[in-house]
Order: C-alpha cells, then structure tokens, then sequence
C-alpha cells in the first residue's frame, strides 16, 4: 500500500474543527455531545468515500468495515471537557488512511474503528466495555455523567445508534497508534514506542455527608465539615498508599463537587471521584482495601458518613508477542535506533480489546509530554513517522 501523509494530516485537522476550543490547537467535543456526534457523522462519510461499510452499533461505536477476518485499527475521537486534538483522534484518523491505502493498492482488508466514550464521561472506556462484552449495554445505559444525566439519555441522541451489531469475530487483530501522552519519548532521542504493556485502573465515586451550617457561629469543635474530612481523608490516603506502591504508581483526587459551595457555609456534602493506577493487580486490590478502611475511619473521626459507589476499572494487560513484533520490526526498518519499548500508564481501547484480539500499540511523542489539555501537540514529522510504522506492521500482519 501507499500511505498518503497529506491526506492523513489534512482529515486529522478536519477532524479538530469539530470543537476547536479556540485556544491552541485544543478541542472541547465530549462523548455524545451535539458536536461530538457531528464529527461521528463526518468520519462515517470518510469512511464510506473510503469503500468502507459503515456501521454504527447501539452505543454509537462507529466502524468502516473492510471485510470479514480484517484486521481492525483505530481508537476513539471523544475528548475531555478540556481535550487535545490528537488524544484519541490520532489512532482513528491513521486508521482511516491505512484502511483506505489498503483498499486502493488491493491489499488485504483492513478496517477502522472509533470507539464511543473512551474518555469516561460516564464510565471507563465504555464504548469498548459494552463491545468487548466486558459490560452489558443495560448496566451502561444506567451510568451518570457528572450532572446526573445517564448513558441512555445521551446515547438517544444518536438516530445511528441501535443498528446491526459488530461481533468480535470479524477481526483478525487490533492496532491502536496514540500519543504517549507523557515525557520519555519526548526527552529522548527516540521517536516511536512499541508498548508492552497497559497499567489497570481502579474509579470510584465518594460521597461525605456532614452537616450544612452557619460559617461565623458554628465553633469549630462542633462542626462536622464534609470538606475538611475529604482534606484528612486525603492526606491519610497519601500516607497510606507511600507504604505499598512503587514510584510508577499514580493515583489522583480528580472532579470534586462541594455543597452548597458558598463562603458563609460549612459544607455539608462533598463528592469526589478517586482513581489509582499500577501494573500489579495485586497492589491494586490493596489500594482499594485501603481507600475502603480509610473511608471508615475519617467517617468516625470527623462525625460524617463516607459512601463509596461500586468501584469500576480494569486489569493490567499485556500486548500479543506477535503484534508487538510486527510493530518493533516495523520500528526498527523504518526509524533504526529511534524506537524503545516502554509500558502504557494511561488507559486505552486497546486494554479492553487485548482479551479477545491480539492487540498491539504504538506510541509518538508528546511535546513536553502534555495531554488532555488544550496545548498537547506532536511534531507532524513524528505524526507521519508513526503513521509509516502502523501501515507496515499491519501489511505484515
């Protein structure tokens, strides 16, 4: 095949005017927002000029079909509320064009994919959950957002959504091209990293129920702040945590909602989202048995009750030998010396995907490593570069 670096970047600027944010090149096109479901439709018609057979299945995962037994590459094109242009977008886009230089050379079938809320708007990589039958579509559906609207209210807004569905079966593997999204490629002379492997995740919601009150006449033995027992759970968790993880270990306070959120009142609920990451399932389970035993014992020491939601997330996983030597061969023909094997410490499709496909990543550098902010950018060079080693491990596969 052919690759067309021209016709690849030009759809992957196309593909950021759909939520540009105005500032960068940063883009604001969440998961089934009006905007977001208009860039689905774009990329079907590319698909569709492309030869490809479109289909959308219930959840609004978009695929241009080649063929039976293809071979399946992409990722998602949701962002955060503050995204990137090429979080997501990038492996669907070089997807597209390996899909489309395939069918123009009569090469083998290669198809495309653009999984649905990658980002966890409502969960963790739920397009590819309820795809991969790691999740039912009902117990999706029943998913919130964090303004309380569910999954099936949002996903009704696609009319493409509900057609016929796109078994597993039809693939022969899974290539996902995506950002590193952190700094090692970036601070090395490296260009391109072949994954090995992807941390799990662990995702929970709390909620600290106090008591709401006056600010100036509530002495302070008496109050029962539901922020100051986030604060001291915090802290504790920090503590905590220090005794078992290992330097690549990461867990983060994210979104926080404080009520009723006025300067003359004690808080008296807080919720917040916790989420840890390590490559040991083992050292995840014991992160969560002391999340769970810390929550009981600020909730006795600050006077508040701590309830926790069901904890979602998945396991480590490790990319097929195979795919991951098609991809470092690829590396080495086509960037000698400028490749290295590293770990994923973010989340991706392909972790989903990598139980029931052989499934290999590929990653480009992140300048500055910068993501999931309005200034994440790639030299094109490096966009390209990485394009070129994708199309060749997937012709020799």
């Amino acid at each position: 095949m052919t690759i067309n670096p021209q016709r690849f970047l030009a759809d992957l600027h196309t593909l950021r005017s759909f939520g540009a944010s105005g500032v960068g090149k940063g883009v604001v096109r969440p998961a089934y927002s009006a905007v977001e479901i208009a860039s689905r439709r774009w990329l079907a018609s590319r698909m569709q000029e492309a030869g490809l057979e479109v289909r959308f299945d219930a959840l609004g995962n978009l695929f241009g079909l080649a063929g039976e037994k293809s071979l399946l590459v992409g990722s998602h094109s949701d962002s955060q509320p503050e995204g990137g242009w090429l979080d997501g977008a990038l492996g669907v886009i070089a997807g597209l064009e390996i899909a489309r230089a395939s069918k123009e050379a009569g090469g083998p079938p290669i198809s495309v994919v653009s999984f649905q809320d990658e980002e966890g708007r409502f969960g963790v990589l739920t397009g590819s959950d309820v795809w991969t039958g790691r999740m039912a579509l009902a117990d999706a559906d029943r998913l919130t957002d964090t303004e309380g609207q569910t999954l099936r209210s949002a996903r009704q807004r696609m009319k493409e959504g509900g057609g016929k569905s796109v078994t597993t079966d039809l693939f022969t593997g899974f290539l996902e091209m995506h950002i590193e999204q952190g700094p090692v490629l970036d601070e090395s002379s490296d260009r391109i990293g072949v994954v090995t492997n992807i941390v799990g995740i662990r995702n929970v919601k709390v909620t600290v129920k106090g008591r709401q009150n006056h600010a100036g006449t509530t002495p302070m033995h008496l109050r029962r702040d539901a922020f100051q027992a986030l604060v001291a759970l915090n802290a504790r968790l920090n503590e905590e945590f220090s005794k078992i993880v290992t330097p690549a270990t990461v867990w983060t306070v994210g979104h926080v909602d404080v009520h009723p959120n006025a300067s003359s009142v004690v808080p008296g609920r807080v919720s917040f989202s916790l989420q840890w990451r390590d490559a040991d399932k083992a050292r995840l389970q014991a992160m969560e048995e002391i999340v769970r035993q810390t929550c009981t014992e600020i909730a006795q020491a600050c006077g508040v009750a701590v309830e926790m939601e069901p904890v979602m997330g998945i396991d480590p996983v490790a990319m097929d030998v195979r795919v991951q030597a098609a991809l470092e061969q690829a590396s080495e023909d086509l960037a000698p010396g400028q490749w290295r094997q590293m770990p994923s410490g973010a989340l991706h499709d392909a972790a989903n995907v990598a139980p029931v496909l052989p499934t290999g990543m590929l990653f480009v550098p992140s300048i500055g490593g910068i993501s999931h902010a309005f200034d994440e950018d790639t030299d094109e060079e490096d966009l390209v570069l990485g394009l070129e080693v994708l199309a060749r491990a997937a012709e020799a596969l």
